[in-house]
């Protein structure tokens, strides 16, 4: 299942990029924590672990860097034992604003492939919102 979500930021790329990927908890509706396990020179290859939580249940994910092009563009690869999620951010210059685009990819495992099979759509509809509400929260954090 893919996903894609973007707005604009009335602050400068750099500022926007860096709170973005350093300070996902403070606003992420669903990230709690997010620990960096390795780090490298570029941050390709970094690895990571991130606790989810939503509607009280939580979810652990590892994660890889594994594109990082800053200030315009990080993606992440994280892996759960439910399911696996791709998740790339681009960042566009907009002479002071930015535009965050945020694509997520959700490949369920197990009985997961079930439920997307069954309920997808309404799966997709939920995560399409939850994406836009993360998102309308950053720029409320960072415009403040």
């Amino acid at each position: 299942m893919e996903n894609i979500s973007s707005i604009e930021i009335d602050r400068p790329i750099e500022q926007v990029f860096e709170f973005t990927l350093d300070h996902t908890p403070e606003w992420s509706l669903v990230v709690v924590e997010n620990e960096v396990l390795t780090e490298t020179p570029d941050g390709v290859g970094s690895t990571f672990r991130v606790l989810t939580e939503d509607r009280g249940r939580k979810m652990e994910f590892q994660g890889v860097v594994t594109h990082h092009q800053p200030p315009t563009a990080s993606s992440v690869n994280m892996v759960g034992k439910q399911f696996d999620i791709f998740a790339e951010y681009t960042f566009e210059d907009l002479g002071g604003r930015t535009r965050v685009c945020q694509r997520s990819v959700v490949t369920p495992k197990g009985f997961m492939k079930l439920v997307f099979l069954l309920i997808g759509r309404m799966v997709k509809k939920s995560s399409c919102d939850a994406a836009d509400k993360e998102l309308e929260n950053l720029k409320r954090i960072l415009e403040s």
